[in-house]
């Protein structure tokens, strides 16, 4: 039977429709979901060693995508390390490597008297400072590309009106503005804390046992609702966390066999679970890039550690490897190649340039310079490693080197395989305190990953070329006293408040 001239220009309109709805469907943006953990040790989890921890999740996850195992943040603290991945910078480039005064005499119920401006790696409550409005978010860089972007949890850029997720970027927040830890109950420069909708505080204080599972059901409620559309999705976890406490969901607490802090990892690898469900039951997999990672290794207290970096060396807040190697795990079906193993040096600052190339937005920086909100020439120091996620051939590492600050102080760089631990006559080992370290360290983090070997004698070309590099980092950068030609400035309000539930 012959079809008419109509019946057939139908069916060629159904045609043609067809394959204009599957390219454009092929050629969408994908969205991003970042999934950040806080304070979790390089060897917390399975794929990275742990016999104490069950992460069924994150070994599924692994199993399905790619491992780093040379994944960096810029900072073994989280003020710096968050400021570092939403802006592809080193935290001393924008200023966000140390507090101002740390926010005591802001509020009648306090008495202390606030330290110096250099005694604190991270924001307080009702700091004056914070991420300065004007630097350019991973948010920002998304939204010409008509990105919906959400911050589901720790915040910690800080936490007046001005330097709120909303003001920088992202169309939604839900979460606490810092860390779990600074809460009136450890620390009687803190208010209670606040859980925040957006800039009101919804809940203070807020229950820290159902943070996890909270945010978790926001974040698969959020997937849902924008499965049709490009979207980011940065959830912070509060967990591990700052303290000790046993903050986890009734599910979870006193169930795993590492103790209250195997009890909140599990519960970590819970939420990853379901996210991933969630990303496959919308039909977005093959849209959807997830990176799970850490801000900072395990740090460890006067009662005992929390958490673990093995097999590498130190704690976090420092400059070791365990302070600022962090685990990572990046999935993406039918892009990123699954069971893979990248050993690589990248960090969390490529995060920037690389998600801007993919969604096929504004121009992704070239080289070190991005078009930022009016002002040209802004340098960032991420780099594109979308060869490196995909696994191409012959890709490598585009850092030459990678910087390891402690608050103001360069203390090492590392460039391929090599890391030099500085000579410094005063080493800062915290915020107040410094130790005498004269001796130049070398170690080979491919042969010698617990740096056991200090080979510095028997390598003085490297030594030499590496205190090049640093030397090229103090100009840019900066270091003790000395401004970098590089920095900017970071954001600061007058009269700051903390954020209280009787404001609203």
């Amino acid at each position: 039977m012959r079809l008419s001239f109509c019946a057939r220009l139908v069916v060629l309109m159904f045609f043609f429709c067809a394959v204009y709805v599957a390219h454009a469907e092929q050629n969408r943006p994908p969205n991003f979901v970042f999934l950040f953990c806080d304070n979790l040790g390089y060897g917390d989890t399975q794929p990275y060693g742990s016999s104490l921890n069950r992460t069924p999740e994150l070994i599924r996850m692994a199993k399905e995508g790619r491992k780093f195992t040379d994944f960096y943040v810029p900072a073994g603290v989280c003020t710096p390390s968050r400021a570092s991945f939403l802006t592809g910078c080193y935290p001393r480039r924008v200023n966000m490597h140390q507090s101002d005064l740390m926010g005591a005499n802001r509020w009648p119920m306090v008495n202390r008297t606030p330290p110096e401006p250099s005694h604190s790696a991270v924001l307080w409550p009702a700091s004056a400072k914070g991420l300065h409005p004007e630097e350019r978010t991973i948010a920002e860089a998304l939204k010409p590309s008509g990105y919906t972007s959400i911050c589901i949890g720790k915040w910690h850029l800080g936490d007046q009106p001005a330097f709120l997720p909303t003001e920088q970027g992202f169309d939604e927040f839900l979460g606490i503005p810092y860390s779990e830890g600074m809460m009136a109950h450890w620390d009687d420069v803190c208010p209670p804390l606040p859980l925040m909708h957006n800039t009101e505080v919804v809940e203070a204080p807020v229950d820290c046992n159902t943070l996890t599972k909270r945010y978790t059901e926001r974040s698969v409620e959020f997937i849902h609702q924008h499965a049709d559309k490009p979207f980011f999705l940065y959830l912070a976890h509060a967990m591990p966390g700052s303290i000790p406490d046993a903050f986890a969901s009734e599910d979870f607490k006193g169930k795993s066999k590492g103790g209250p802090w195997g009890d909140k990892v599990e519960e970590i690898d819970w939420s990853t679970g379901k996210i991933l469900d969630a990303i496959n039951e919308a039909g977005i997999a093959e849209h959807t890039f997830v990176i799970w990672t850490s801000d900072n290794g395990a740090g460890k207290l006067a009662e005992g550690s929390r958490g673990s970096n093995l097999p590498l060396k130190g704690w976090g807040y420092s400059t070791s490897e365990a302070a600022m190697r962090v685990p990572c795990i990046m999935w993406w079906p039918g892009k990123i190649p699954p069971g893979t193993v990248c050993s690589e040096v990248v960090t969390t600052m490529d995060l920037l340039p690389t998600f801007e190339k993919l969604s096929h937005g504004a121009k992704p920086p070239a080289s070190s310079v991005a078009e930022t909100q009016g002002e040209a020439n802004r340098v960032i120091d991420g780099k594109d490693i979308w060869p490196l996620i995909a696994n191409e051939a012959e890709a490598k590492s585009p850092h030459e080197a990678f910087y390891y600050y402690y608050m103001d102080q360069l203390q090492a760089v590392r460039s391929g395989k090599w890391k030099l631990y500085l000579a410094l006559d005063q080493k800062r080992t915290s915020p107040v305190r410094y130790v005498s370290a004269p001796e130049i360290e070398l170690y080979d983090l491919v042969d010698d990953l617990a740096e056991t070997n200090n080979v510095a004698q028997e390598y003085p070309e490297v030594v030499a070329r590496l205190q090049e590099l640093a030397e090229r980092a103090r100009e840019d950068l900066g270091d003790r006293d000395r401004p970098g030609s590089g920095q900017r400035e970071a954001g600061f309000v007058e009269n700051p408040t903390p954020r209280l539930i009787d404001e609203q």
